[in-house]
């Protein structure tokens, strides 16, 4: 049996095919303060992100009152209404796209989420997750707490009610000191909007300003990325800096540091896949870092052949840098649709898969008797990878070629990155000959770990690899795991 006549690979242990063979999204985060419509603006800003996750969105506002709306679906669908616009007055707001890393895709795991407590109204959104989410909500069960949602962020709500410190910035900063894992916050009480990263800094957010009109004041912004900035016209002022609390009230913005002094471990995985292209993080544009990767990719690992091919959508500027460096032409010689939202139930099969054929078509021409490099960022658990090689082979290239713009993924993100068990990913199980053989391809390269920091403008990982957190690639977790290793022990993630 030829390589690309292999049936298809579920993943290693025979899970069933998976629609899509990505890591997902983590979840988006967004905050305005003193702003004409600031719910509008927060609806804005979560349509930019929406990438970040695409199962539900909420916002909620603040006049003399707290409102909210919050729903299952894109932002588009939920803040489809004018007259749900209408009931979010305010001039402060927050909001948040959810992809579900912890907890069920329910309405009452939408966020953000709001309680009321003896100050008055909080509205917390989180995008992260907690490494002892568990251990503590166990411990506040015992003491009474009633939980409503299945959400590690629910936490923080139950840290911050039990408190006993007074006003709320000491309560939240209480909260924070309990928690362990990886996270931004975005928190709404009625006098001011407040901003955390995680000590470590591995999720990403960052601060805006637009300026006011007639030589007023302006309004603040938080966002998970720039992009979420640039939709509404804010200005970028800085990124939030890892383990610091930025507080936004009628007095301005201060920052507190409540960790002390902290050394900072940015996801690498936002430069490769997560954050939209046109972002710009830790003073990196995103785009340029996943160009430089391709061309990173093809100094490492070049091979004859007559077209460069974009796995799209995240894999065409990796795509076009390996293009530019090796001289070979890029072609768009699959085709995305972008009209396709979740796979309808799929009862066979056959339909199960014919499922990627929704999401991406070849354009035959380009590829027919072509030896064609194609250009991904990632494989997870080799499903996706494997039927659009065959796709690629059906439209009559004579060789194909697969080119990842990151290293392999042998280890599960326990950081807020909903990705697979460690037995269901490719790369963890497999050396790299027997992941080309049953994916279908010629050859299989990823770039190296050193590439991949070259092209985030380091000489090497063991310079920099402090300032980052690869433990997707690495197995070197910054941020202990006590949840897993209570359950699971050490050293099994």
């Amino acid at each position: 049996m030829h390589a690309h006549d292999a049936p298809c690979v579920s993943s290693p242990v025979d899970a069933p095919c998976p629609d899509d063979d990505h890591f997902h999204e983590e979840c988006a985060v967004f905050g305005v303060w003193n702003a004409k419509d600031a719910a509008a603006l927060t609806a804005l800003g979560l349509h930019a992100l929406q990438h970040r996750g695409q199962e539900a969105a909420g916002i909620v506002s603040y006049d003399t009152q707290f409102h909210s709306h919050r729903g299952l679906g894109l932002v588009g669908d939920v803040f489809n209404d004018p007259r749900v616009m209408a009931t979010l007055k305010g001039d402060r707001a927050i909001g948040h796209n959810r992809y579900a890393t912890t907890g069920a895709t329910l309405l009452r795991n939408v966020q953000p989420l709001f309680a009321e407590f003896a100050f008055g109204g909080l509205a917390v959104a989180h995008n992260g997750n907690l490494t002892n989410s568990e251990t503590l909500r166990k411990e506040l069960i015992r003491r009474g707490c009633l939980f409503q949602s299945t959400m590690d962020t629910e936490v923080f709500v139950h840290l911050i009610a039990t408190s006993l410190y007074a006003t709320v910035e000491d309560r939240l900063i209480d909260a924070l000191k309990r928690v362990t894992g990886a996270y931004s916050l975005v928190v709404l009480h009625k006098d001011a909007l407040m901003g955390v990263r995680d000590p470590m800094g591995v999720r990403p957010l960052v601060l805006g300003r637009l300026p006011g009109e007639d030589g007023s004041e302006g309004s603040w912004v938080l966002a998970s990325e720039t992009c979420g900035l640039d939709i509404i016209g804010a200005e970028y002022v800085r990124d939030v800096e890892a383990g610091e609390l930025v507080i936004i009230d009628k007095k301005g913005v201060r920052s507190l540091r409540p960790f002390g002094e902290t050394k900072p471990h940015f996801c690498v995985f936002e430069y490769i896949y997560f954050a939209r292209p046109d972002s710009v993080l830790e003073g990196l544009p995103v785009y340029a870092v996943r160009k430089q990767i391709g061309r990173e990719l093809a100094l490492e690992s070049g091979v004859d052949a007559d077209i460069v091919v974009p796995v799209p959508d995240s894999g065409v500027p990796s795509a076009m840098g390996y293009a530019e460096a090796s001289g070979i032409p890029f072609e768009l010689g699959i085709i995305r649709n972008h009209y396709v939202g979740r796979t309808f139930i799929e009862p066979t099969d056959q339909i199960r898969n014919l499922g990627v054929k929704m999401k991406h078509s070849t354009n035959r021409p380009a590829l027919d008797g072509k030896r064609v490099i194609l250009v991904d960022d990632s494989i997870v658990r080799g499903t996706t990878s494997r039927k659009i090689v065959d796709m690629v082979r059906a439209a009559g290239a004579k060789e194909v070629h697969m080119r990842i713009s990151s290293p392999p993924t042998r280890h599960s993100c326990f950081y807020g990155i909903d990705t697979p068990e460690r037995s269901h990913l490719l790369a963890a199980q497999y050396d790299l000959a027997k992941m080309a053989e049953l994916i279908g391809v010629d050859s299989l390269a990823f770039i190296s770990l050193d590439g991949l920091y070259r092209a985030m403008g380091h000489e090497s990982r063991e310079a920099y690899r402090e300032r980052y957190c690869d433990a997707c690639f690495t197995g070197d977790y910054p941020i202990p795991l006590i949840d897993h290793d209570q359950e699971f022990g050490a050293g099994t993630a």
